[in-house]
């Protein structure tokens, strides 16, 4: 019998008000759980047919969308096993631009399927082990798998060729439409080296009413709203831009003043007007034709502007302001005055112009310097939340052409790819020894997510969809089968002749983090929550304090 040796009751580990689970059940499957949660509630809004989500922000803020980016940044996601998938995937939207869903669902499949080799007795190791195999198995494969690659001299039609799928899956039935002004967009401003695209010099302005058919791309920059004062339009001007308002400059700290007759009142309203005609006379000496203020203009500017013939437009984005001074190549000033010539910006056309009853400002010009481009896609819809989503849609559009440029490949669409990646990987998992191999073949059968998904939302028989595939990717060139979301040719069809195309360096991008951050999970074997902090406490008044009056 062994003797049992007291131990010392000493200080304990943590801190009052910790929570620790560790160990397999309590831990891992946990987490696990967790993760599947988020992304089977992801999963329903994938494809073309992925239903949409409404969240109401903690702001009270409505969203309607299917866009996995923006319905994971409106959820507060408070576990931490599900936030690591959520940063997988904002890595995703910040790299790509695309492709967020397939980071969580994928990752999520690569848990479950992990879940049920752990409970059988595999080891957390081993598992990782295998799905590292895996990974760089599929990567491997994925690099033999582009069907089509973009041409090197982009035109509109083979943009917009590239870019349907991808808005599709957002925005099904609009893809036409809405390919078509990003790829106009995009080759408006395409500099002369395209790996140099900037995807900030696509903009987009909503403006309620009308149809989507009636929206446009204007070349330069277009602001919602019209000129302050009485010039509307001016050609080859010289702007200053001002991120302060244009008005009587206020004193630091209350003055008071003490009139004593009503000529002193005159006296001290007229110092006030001259000193503003001073300011804005030296404006107008210096050859400044615009004034784009950063906030409001006062009344007595406004008058004194509009008799120097000065057009004022107010921008009250500070993005906005940073865009503008980027395209007309000026420098925003803090203080009224008059710009050196360095500070000053030009513009070949400012106009106020007229869009389905809306007067909006554009900013043109005539496409010389490579920084100074600039398109605006003047999106029209029924709803404020509709031309949210639809600009979201552009959005996706717009980087999937930023990671086409670097790398112009593509590979087949519609789930084809991911399916003939299973296959490989699922024979490549059977010519190897030891346990990992079990971890290969899940991995294997977790790319089936894709098209299983894309059938499920299309309410087409999965099982059935997923055999034929299997069937059509036995045969010479069958890599190009996917799922067919009409449901028409028995719920399968050749991406090749449809075109239906996604990038590359999206696909490879998206494996990469979908299996680390799988990982990542599986690495975690206890979990440690500190007692959430107490903010202070809000300051009291002090009785002796004055009222601000």
């Amino acid at each position: 019998m062994s003797l049992k040796v007291p131990t010392a009751a000493g200080p304990q580990l943590f801190k009052d008000g910790y929570k620790q689970s560790s160990g397999l059940e309590d831990a891992v499957l946990r987490n696990i759980q967790a993760v599947t949660e988020l992304s089977d509630l992801i999963r329903t809004s994938f494809g073309p047919n992925g239903r949409n989500k409404l969240v109401v922000n903690h702001l009270g803020k409505l969203f309607v969308t299917s866009d996995a980016a923006t319905i994971i940044r409106e959820i507060e996601v408070v576990h931490p096993a599900a936030k690591l998938l959520v940063m997988a995937s904002q890595a995703q939207e910040a790299e790509m631009g695309d492709a967020t869903n397939f980071v969580l669902i994928f990752a999520g499949e690569l848990l479950k399927k992990a879940g049920s080799l752990l409970t059988m007795g595999l080891h957390p190791s081993e598992v990782i082990q295998g799905y590292e195999l895996a990974r760089t198995r599929a990567a491997e494969e994925l690099e033999k798998l582009s069907v089509y690659t973009l041409p090197q001299k982009l035109a509109v039609g083979s943009l917009k060729t590239a870019l349907k799928p991808a808005i599709a899956s957002k925005h099904y039935g609009s893809e036409e439409i809405l390919s078509s002004l990003v790829a106009e967009a995009a080759v408006a401003v395409m500099p002369p080296v395209p790996a140099n695209f900037n995807v900030d010099n696509v903009r987009v302005v909503k403006i309620m009413g009308g149809s989507l058919s009636s929206s446009k791309v204007v070349n330069g920059m277009v602001f919602g709203r019209e000129p302050e004062g009485m010039i509307k339009k001016a050609t080859k001007a010289k702007v200053a831009v001002y991120t302060s308002g244009i008005d009587i400059s206020q004193t630091e700290t209350k003055g008071t003043v003490l009139l004593k007759s009503s000529d002193e009142l005159l006296d001290f309203t007229t110092g006030e007007e001259k000193h503003v005609e001073k300011i804005l006379k030296e404006i107008a000496d210096s050859g400044v034709k615009i004034v784009v203020a950063g906030s409001g203009v006062g009344e007595l500017a406004l008058h004194y502007l509009d008799r120097f013939s000065i057009a004022v437009v107010k921008v009250l984005s500070k993005f906005e302001l940073r865009r503008l001074c980027r395209v007309i190549g000026a420098t925003p000033l803090a203080r009224l005055g008059a710009p050196t010539p360095e500070e000053a910006g030009t513009v070949d056309l400012m106009e106020c112009i007229e869009i389905g009853g809306d007067r909006v400002t554009v900013f043109s010009q005539d496409g010389s310097g490579e920084k100074s481009r600039m398109a605006t896609i003047v999106l029209r819809g029924a709803t404020a939340n509709l031309l949210d989503d639809l600009e979201r849609a552009i959005d996706d559009g717009v980087n999937v052409i930023k990671s086409l440029v670097k790398d112009n490949r593509m590979v087949a669409g519609a789930g084809a790819t991911e399916l003939e990646l299973a296959k490989r990987v699922e024979s490549y998992g059977a010519s190897l020894s030891g346990l990992n191999q079990h971890a290969v073949k899940r991995y294997a059968s977790a790319l089936e997510v894709v098209p299983t998904t894309l059938a499920e939302n299309a309410g087409l028989n999965t099982t059935e969809v997923i055999s034929k595939l299997y069937a059509r990717h036995e045969q010479p060139k069958g890599h190009t089968w996917g799922v067919d979301v009409e449901g028409e040719s028995e719920g399968v069809l050749d991406t090749t002749p449809l075109q239906i195309f996604d990038s590359l360096a999206a696909k490879s991008w998206a494996l990469e983090l979908a299996t680390e951050a799988a990982i990542t999970v599986l690495r975690v074997d206890s979990i440690i929550v500190s007692k959430p902090a107490g903010g202070p406490k809000v300051p009291q008044q002090s009785a002796n304090w004055d009222e601000d009056d």
